[in-house]
C-alpha cells in the first residue's frame, strides 16, 4: 500500500492543495479551524511528509545542538560518535548538527549556554543534563521563541514542552531489581547503590524502581543510601573501602551511573573480599570488559544511535510542525549478559 500524499491529505481534509501546502509550513493566513481539521486528517490517514523533499522545495536547512556534559566517558563518547555519524549521513537532508559541552554538576552554567542558544541560530537542541530550576527556566525560554527541545536521555519533567527521548529510567531500576533479587540467590546481607549524582532525574527514577522490587521481591536484602561519586576517583574508591570493611556482606552493588571505570577499579583492587553481583547501565567498552571477565553479571543498555537519531526526527518535527510517529521513538530497555552480547562493531 502506498503512502499517503499530500493531495490524499487534501482531500481527506477537505482543503486546498495551497492549504495543506500553508498548514505543513505553519504560513499565516489559515483559521484555526481549518489548521486543526488537517492535523486530525493527517493522523487519521497515518500522513508523514516526505522532509528532505519538502526542505529541498523551501531551501529549509535544519541546524540542530546536543548539548552533552563537559566530562568524558564513554556512554558520552558513544553519543558523540553517533552524531558525528548522523551528521555525516543527513547531509543531503539539509540539517547540520553540532555539539556543545557544558559542566553536569553546574545548573547555572548550563542554562547560561543555553541562554546563549536563540531561534536565529538554532531549530532545536538535545540537553543531557540534570532537571534543575534553572534548565527548566532556559527550556522555557527557547520554547518561548520557537526552538524545539529535547530532554535526551534525562527526562526533564517540569519543563512541558521538552519532548523526552530515552527509556522508562523507572522500568530500568525495576529491572535491575529483578535481577539482583533472582542473582543473589538466598543470600542475604547488603546492596550498594552508586551513582555520580542523584540530582540526575534518570538516578532518581532508577533507584525508585529498583526499591519498589527490591522490597517486595528480596526483603532479605538490606539497599544502603544512594552514594553519591561526583565523579572522584579518590571519593569513589573511599565508598568502596568503607562499605567492604563496615557494612554486612555485600552482596550486590548497582552502578546506576555510566561512568564505571573507577568503581570497578575500587571493587577489583578489594579482590576475594568483596564476592558481588553487580549490575550497571549501557553498553560500552567498559563494561563489555567487565561482563567478559565475569565481573559484572548484567547491563542494562538502550541503544545510542536509536536514542540520537530519535531525537533529530523529534527536533525537526517539531520545527516543522509536523506530528511524529511514536513506536518509531519509542526506546527500548535492553538486558545485556555475557551469553548474549552482541559483537563489537
Amino acid at each position: 500500500m502506498s503512502k499517503p500524499t499530500t493531495k490524499d491529505l487534501a482531500r481527506a481534509a477537505g482543503v486546498s492543495m495551497a492549504t495543506v501546502d500553508r498548514v505543513l509550513n505553519a504560513r499565516s493566513g489559515v483559521r484555526k479551524a481549518t489548521v486543526d481539521r488537517v492535523n486530525k486528517a493527517i493522523k487519521e490517514i497515518n500522513f508523514v511528509r516526505d522532509m528532505a523533499a519538502a526542505n529541498l522545495a523551501r531551501s529549509k536547512e535544519y541546524s540542530l545542538v546536543f548539548l552533552l556534559p563537559d566530562h568524558d566517558d564513554e556512554f558520552i563518547d558513544l553519543v558523540r560518535e553517533s552524531v558525528a555519524e548522523a551528521n555525516a549521513s543527513m547531509a543531503h537532508e539539509r540539517t547540520n548538527l553540532r555539539i556543545i559541552r557544558a559542566p553536569a554538576n553546574d545548573p547555572h552554567r548550563i542554562a547560561q549556554m543555553l541562554d546563549l542558544l536563540s531561534a536565529e541560530q538554532i531549530d532545536g537542541v538535545a540537553i543531557m543534563a540534570p532537571e534543575t530550576p534553572q534548565v527548566r527556566d532556559s527550556i522555557a525560554r527557547l520554547d518561548a521563541q520557537g526552538v524545539a527541545v529535547v530532554a535526551f536521555e534525562s527526562h526533564q519533567p517540569t519543563a512541558k514542552s521538552a519532548y523526552y527521548v530515552g527509556i522508562n529510567n523507572e522500568a530500568a531500576g525495576r529491572t535491575v531489581g529483578q535481577l539482583m533479587a533472582r542473582f543473589t540467590g538466598e543470600r542475604q546481607g547488603s546492596v550498594l547503590v552508586l551513582t555520580e549524582t542523584m540530582q540526575a532525574r534518570d538516578s532518581q527514577e532508577r533507584r525508585l524502581g529498583f526499591d519498589a522490587i527490591m522490597s517486595k521481591y528480596a526483603p532479605r536484602l538490606r539497599v544502603r543510601p544512594s552514594m553519591e561519586t561526583y565523579g572522584d576517583p579518590a571519593r569513589t574508591a573511599k565508598i568502596i573501602k568503607a562499605a567492604s570493611e563496615n557494612l554486612p556482606p555485600v552482596v550486590g552493588v548497582y552502578l546506576m551511573n555510566h561512568n564505571i571505570g573507577e568503581t570497578m577499579k575500587a571493587i577489583k583492587m578489594l579482590g576475594a573480599s568483596l564476592q558481588t553481583v553487580i549490575i550497571g547501565h549501557e553498553l560500552t567498552p567498559q563494561t563489555r570488559e567487565c561482563l567478559l571477565d565475569g565481573s559484572m553479571d548484567a547491563v542494562i543498555t538502550q541503544d545510542v544511535g536509536h536514542l540520537v537519531r530519535s531525537s533529530i526526527r523529534l527536533l525537526r518535527a517539531k520545527a516543522a510542525r509536523m506530528g511524529t510517529v511514536a513506536s518509531q521513538e519509542r526506546i527500548r530497555i535492553e538486558i545485556i549478559l555475557r551469553e548474549n552480547m552482541p559483537e563489537d562493531t
